[in-house]
């Protein structure tokens, strides 16, 4: 077994790491044991019973979390001209179409989240190579590919976020900071794992919530009690 670090030891020493607590109580960990000098993200992993490879158990959708997620995102607008004003007036940070296209194609991915249109997706298309493996591609399902690019816009800048279960089956997002208070990270996870339990699909069987677990980006992993939420 590896040595723990000095940090290590300290941040176990303030909880148990093979036992499982409420959601409430993990927030207030989360927080305790964080050694960075940072303002870090806090995370939540969360492994359903579901195989990835059978497109009818990919589970993949959009949830907005109630106090946003501490992070200042980034917003690329992709569309005609005519909504180019509505965009920016929503709070974009960069809005145009074929001079962004280009940009991608030289290799430019400075941007959390791009929106487009459905007019337009010929266009944003090609660039499936280069944003596809960032997770940056434009998607309906996500609310990504709307007429409505200022309602869109203003959604992401709320604290809406995407999420998708990997190929292991984990679902991994951030869902605030560690300068949150614990009720606001308790909540901002209940609203996520509240949103999974809803895409449960009808094809999977047996257990889907297999594990829940938090941490901040340099933390190690407190173990949430699936018990201790409402509606689980």
């Amino acid at each position: 077994m590896a040595k723990l670090t000095k940090k290590q030891k300290e941040a176990f020493s303030k909880y148990d790491p093979t036992k499982q607590y409420s959601l409430e109580e993990a927030s207030g960990i989360v927080k305790d044991i964080n050694g960075a000098r940072f303002d870090a993200s806090v995370d939540i992993d969360v492994r359903l019973g579901v195989d990835p490879r059978k497109a009818d158990q990919m589970v993949r959708g959009v949830v907005a979390l109630p106090h946003g997620t501490g992070k200042e995102v980034k917003v690329l607008v992709l569309c005609t001209p005519d909504k180019e004003q509505e965009a920016k007036d929503a709070g974009a940070d960069y809005v145009g179409l074929d001079e962004y296209i280009t940009k991608i194609e030289g290799g430019w991915t400075d941007i959390d989240v791009i929106i487009t249109m459905p007019t337009v997706m010929a266009k944003v298309g090609r660039l499936g190579r280069v944003l596809g493996p960032r997770g940056l591609m434009p998607n309906p399902k996500s609310g990504t590919v709307t007429l409505d690019v200022a309602k869109a816009v203003q959604e992401v800048k709320g604290g809406k976020i995407d999420f998708k279960v990997d190929k292991f089956g984990i679902i991994h997002t951030s869902i605030g900071k560690v300068s949150f208070s614990p009720e606001k990270i308790a909540e901002n996870a209940a609203e996520v794992i509240q949103m999974l339990s809803k895409m449960k699909p009808a094809s999977a069987k047996g257990t889907y919530f297999k594990s829940i677990n938090m941490s901040t980006t340099q933390s190690p992993g407190v173990k949430v009690d699936k018990s201790s939420i409402s509606g689980l």
